[in-house]
């Protein structure tokens, strides 16, 4: 981790749970951590929570990755106060509960553009700035086990994920068409995606939490595995990482 002292790290979603967990760690291992979330209070909280020595090394800031514009914003801003983004790790997500054949189509537009578009935009930034910079940075996906495999359905209820899976297949598969990418346009930019099975997040259902209570990963726990794959040495990259708890029986 010695190579990414000081330099800057980019964490979405960063207000609670797998973000929270991962700008700590990041922090802790000596880098810049910009945290972004709609939710700034949280992160500031957060900064409070940290060592004295160490809480200037977050910077709280607010984006909604679902919008354009304030993404835009986010990352000119980034730009011109830290010189640029070495790290992005896309961790916001969102999951409207409800059933595909008759939920509102905005609620079903919100998680497409969080998910999928919020990957997108945040991305292209990032990688425009590591390409301009001609630094080999590290994209990291906080994907789902739900990005590879359905679980099997309840026998007296409809399932109520609707276009939540359907989004983390998407981000399965920007992974592979990032790595291409990269590649082709001749850069060491590295891409991982980490495809977690249930972690204990309020983004976790009540059903699946009465589920899976004694099988449930940690916010800690994706944390430590993005730590592990920004850690690798420059030849080395680790595309997938399924994590699953032991135990789980899916």
């Amino acid at each position: 981790m010695e190579r990414w002292h000081n330099r800057v790290a980019v964490v979405t979603g960063a207000s609670s749970g797998i973000g929270s967990a991962i700008v700590v760690d990041l922090v802790n291992a000596g880098l810049v951590v910009v945290g972004l979330a709609r939710r700034l209070e949280r992160i500031k909280e957060l900064q409070k929570s940290l060592p004295a020595e160490r809480q200037h090394k977050l910077i709280p800031l607010h984006c909604d990755v679902g919008d354009e514009k304030s993404v835009q914003q986010a990352f000119d801003t980034i730009e011109q106060q830290l010189g640029g983004i070495d790290i992005l790790v896309n961790n916001a997500g969102t999951l409207q509960k409800g059933h595909l054949v008759d939920m509102s189509l905005a609620q079903l537009q919100l998680t497409v553009q969080t998910n999928i578009m919020g990957v997108i935009m945040c991305t292209q930034r990032a990688f425009r700035s590591m390409q301009q910079r001609k630094f080999d940075g590290h994209v990291v996906l906080i994907n789902s086990i739900l990005g590879h495999k359905l679980f099997a359905p309840s026998a007296d209820e409809a399932p109520t994920m609707n276009v939540y899976p359907a989004s983390k297949h998407a981000v399965t598969a920007l992974t592979e068409m990032y790595r291409q990418e990269f590649l082709g346009l001749k850069t060491r930019i590295k891409v991982t995606s980490i495809s977690p099975g249930v972690v204990d997040t309020e983004i976790v259902p009540d059903n699946f939490r009465a589920a899976f209570a004694n099988t449930m990963l940690r916010s800690e726990d994706i944390s430590q595995a993005v730590l592990f794959a920004i850690a690798t040495p420059p030849h080395m990259q680790i595309h997938e990482m399924i994590i699953k708890p032991v135990g789980e029986l899916l």
